[in-house]
């Protein structure tokens, strides 16, 4: 799997090797300000294609990094 970030390639790994390795992939981080509202969007997305159970996998998920936020300082995302 190849990352936006050359740091992340070294540091996240497939251990069930699912992903190949010249897939591209993005992470988002609870830290990141804009986190939260990309899963909505992104849920939404899935339910408009049908997928309700991921979507709301992912609403919950967005809840959770909100609530994550609330205890910790958020920012732009890193470079």
């Amino acid at each position: 799997m190849k990352f936006t970030r050359e740091d992340y390639n070294q540091r996240i790994i497939d251990k069930a090797g699912k992903i190949p390795e010249d897939e591209p992939v993005f992470l988002l981080r609870a830290q990141d300000v804009h986190a939260p509202s990309t899963l909505r969007h992104y849920a939404k997305l899935l339910e408009e294609s049908g997928d309700n159970e991921m979507a709301e996998e992912l609403r919950s998920h967005a809840r959770a990094m909100v609530v994550w936020q609330k205890s910790v300082r958020v920012h732009k995302p890193d470079k």
